[in-house]
C-alpha cells in the first residue's frame, strides 16, 4: 500500500498519520508496531500518573496493555501546530475524557515519529 507522498502506509508521512497508525496497531495488538511510532528515547505519559521512557519500555508496556484495550477508532484531530521539524498534534477524545496531545519530530527521511505523548489529559 502506498501513501500519498509515495512512501508506504506503515510510516507516518504527516504528523497526523501517527494517530491513525497508533489506532490500527493497537487494534491489531501489535506492540512492535506501536513502539515503532516513537523515537528511541520518547516519553509516554501512560499509564495515567506515570511515564514510560524509551521505545523498548513502550513496547513492553503495550505487549501487556494492547490486548486488554477496547477497540479504538481514530478520533477527531485538532489543528496541528508546527515549529520547524516539530509538530504538536491533538485529538478530541471520543469518550469525552479531556484531550490527547503528542509532539512529533520529522525524521531525516521525511517521516514523523512521536517524541512526547500524553494520551490522557
Amino acid at each position: 500500500m502506498r501513501a500519498r507522498n509515495g512512501g508506504d502506509m506503515t510510516t507516518a508521512a504527516t504528523p497526523e498519520d501517527l494517530a491513525r497508525l497508533f489506532v490500527e496497531r493497537c487494534n491489531a495488538n501489535d506492540a512492535d508496531g506501536i513502539a515503532a511510532l516513537y523515537e528511541p528515547d520518547a516519553v509516554l505519559g501512560y499509564p495515567a500518573g506515570s511515564t514510560t521512557v524509551g521505545r523498548d519500555a513502550i513496547r513492553a508496556l503495550f505487549e501487556k496493555a494492547a490486548p486488554m484495550m477496547p477497540e479504538m477508532t481514530v478520533e477527531e484531530p485538532r489543528p496541528t501546530l508546527y515549529f520547524g521539524d516539530l509538530a504538536l498534534t491533538a485529538t478530541r477524545p471520543a469518550d469525552g475524557t479531556g484531550g490527547r496531545a503528542q509532539v512529533a519530530r520529522r525524521q531525516p527521511d521525511g517521516t514523523w515519529l512521536r517524541i512526547l505523548d500524553r494520551p490522557e489529559a
